[in-house]
């Protein structure tokens, strides 16, 4: 199985809700039956790729921030910059995912 994705699942959700309301349109119960569900997958997919994104943006941050303090004490310039570098990527990575 793969990792859920926003684009799939964003997809999946719209074409599930063109489905329901065609179904709808058309007193095609089975078809809007079987667009509701889709558009729930996609959502739900979407929601998943969302907190794996978060939760990687957190590893990031921790990490980052690890190597930055241990950069500091040790004097090692090149660990501090890279330590900040990855815990900002990490925040950024949460906000893109909340």
């Amino acid at each position: 199985m793969s990792s859920p994705s926003k684009t799939t699942g964003q997809k999946n959700s719209m074409l599930g809700s063109m489905k329901e309301t065609v179904g709808n349109m058309f007193g095609a119960r089975d078809m809007a039956q079987r667009g509701r569900e889709q558009h729930a997958a996609g959502e739900a997919e979407v929601k998943a790729a969302k907190a794996q994104g978060y939760a990687e943006g957190t590893a990031d941050r921790v990490v980052g921030k690890k190597d930055a303090v241990v950069g500091a004490v040790t004097g090692d310039t090149t660990q501090q910059t890279a330590g900040n570098a990855r815990q900002e990527k990490g925040e950024r990575k949460q906000e893109w995912n909340k």
